[in-house]
């Protein structure tokens, strides 16, 4: 079958980086989650993460004044609350309340872990050098947890206009990578 020509603006849906994250923030008694799908792993050790952030958001003062923050993996389970997350800012309601996310203190950063979430990685920002053109934050994890009794998590990834993808289903290759 041949190709057809695609719409630029719906590329974005083609190579989504990853599952939806929820990232949290905390600066002064008052905490944040922010809905994201933006992010990338670097390196492998030490664990290193790039992640997009608009100045435009909550997220981006709390993270540029704290420079910690974790990333929360939430599955499917969870879809609705994170979604609404990201329908609504920060600056003006407790997203953990109107949400119903619960957080849990973390060991290394000041933000908060997300108990609905299978896997938290708590993290501080190392590189904030394509942050002004960008919003692009390099993120060192400092600290992961993961549920061990989730073994195949239904991860959410976003395709872009409200259509989400659900991941699962795990197979095995050969792989000479340790």
């Amino acid at each position: 079958m041949p190709k057809k020509s695609y719409p630029l603006g719906k590329v974005y849906g083609l190579l989504e980086p990853g599952p939806v994250v929820l990232l949290t923030t905390a600066d002064g008694g008052r905490m944040n989650v922010m809905t994201m799908s933006w992010h990338a792993m670097l390196e492998f050790e030490p664990p290193l993460l790039s992640c997009v952030v608009s100045n435009r958001n909550y997220s981006f003062d709390l993270l540029m004044a704290t420079r910690e923050c974790v990333i929360n993996i939430p599955t499917a389970e969870i879809a609705e609350q994170v979604v609404q997350c990201g329908n609504v800012s920060g600056a003006t309601v407790d997203k953990f309340l109107q949400c119903g996310l619960t957080p849990v203190a973390a060991k290394m950063v000041g933000a908060p872990l997300i108990a609905e979430c299978y896997a938290s990685l708590e993290c501080r920002v190392v590189d904030i050098s394509r942050v002004k053109k960008y919003g692009q934050f390099v993120l060192e994890v400092v600290k992961a947890w993961r549920d061990p009794a989730v073994a195949a998590p239904r991860t959410l990834h976003h395709l872009g206009y409200g259509k989400f993808m659900v991941a699962g289903d795990i197979i095995q290759l050969k792989s000479t990578m340790r």
